[in-house]
């Protein structure tokens, strides 16, 4: 599942090709955009605005109608030019959405609908969301209460649940922890309140500059530029098993966790 930086990015860059613009083509893979398509046409309504809420991009259109789409593990957003060949087969293509500049294509997405303010104001997902790491504003007290309400799982695990704070994926969550010298493998109750609260302001610190200067997922600021190599270069320890830490050179460890077996890179030294 793509963090929080990479939707965030995904939304501005949607935003900044099809806001203000009219849609003068609309398709859809999903029969549930198409039949609302069909009664009331998105062709000819104006793109408003297009933002992420956590892991979810909404793409604002006139006349009060929103498309919700998450990309889940798999699913994309690209824009071309009109008439550019896609880097994707058609097959793949879920929602369709041009105008006269830009073509949106949204690839392999799972998740796709449209809402209106009601319809938004109900949605489970978005209703549930605890406070967004890249929101303007983060209500740190919040995210602390959602946390220990947690207690009994794992912090690597409740740092992954998007209703405790939005933003945090996989790779942050072993990266924050490491920083944090937190095991991902204590219980929530059992990590004191200013480690939950460096945790949280250390993400929103790393989610922040991700989206404005450092380009990608870097966590580790050592990295020589320019040599190459893979993305574990910009990193503590996810990606890093068996290699030195960098802080006491212990070799790094790597494990399934929680229940969707998502992988936890850690330092057994460093993390205790």
């Amino acid at each position: 599942m793509p963090e929080g930086d990479a939707i965030f990015r995904t939304a501005r860059t949607l935003h900044r090709a099809l806001a203000g613009r009219t849609v003068t083509r609309f398709e859809s893979a999903l029969p549930s955009l198409t039949r609302v398509h069909e009664d009331t046409p998105i062709t000819g309504r104006t793109v408003e605005r297009v933002e992420a809420a956590g892991k979810h991009v909404l793409m604002r259109f006139s006349g009060g109608l929103a498309l919700r789409t998450h990309m889940r593990m798999n699913g994309s957003w690209h824009i071309y030019r009109p008439g550019e060949r896609w880097q994707r087969p058609r097959r793949d293509m879920r929602v369709f959405v041009a105008t006269d500049a830009f073509e949106a294509v949204a690839f392999n997405v799972p998740v796709a609908e449209w809402l209106d303010e009601r319809g938004e104001a109900r949605q489970r997902d978005l209703r549930a969301m605890g406070p967004d790491l890249l929101g303007e504003s983060f209500d740190e007290e919040d995210a602390l209460r959602r946390v220990r309400e947690r207690g009994d799982e794992a912090i690597a695990d409740v740092l992954l649940n998007q209703r405790v704070a939005a933003g945090i994926g996989n790779v942050y969550k072993s990266e924050v922890l490491f920083i944090c010298r937190v095991d991902p493998f204590t219980a929530a109750r059992d990590v004191a309140d200013e480690r939950v609260r460096a945790a949280l302001q250390t993400a929103r610190r790393l989610l922040r500059a991700n989206v404005t200067t450092l380009g990608g997922i870097t966590t580790y600021l050592g990295f020589e530029r320019g040599r190459g190599g893979g993305a574990e270069h910009r990193r503590h320890v996810y990606g890093r098993a068996r290699k030195p830490c960098r802080r006491c050179g212990t070799p790094i460890r790597v494990r399934a966790q929680g229940p969707h077996a998502r992988l936890t890179y850690w330092c057994p030294t460093c993390q205790t």
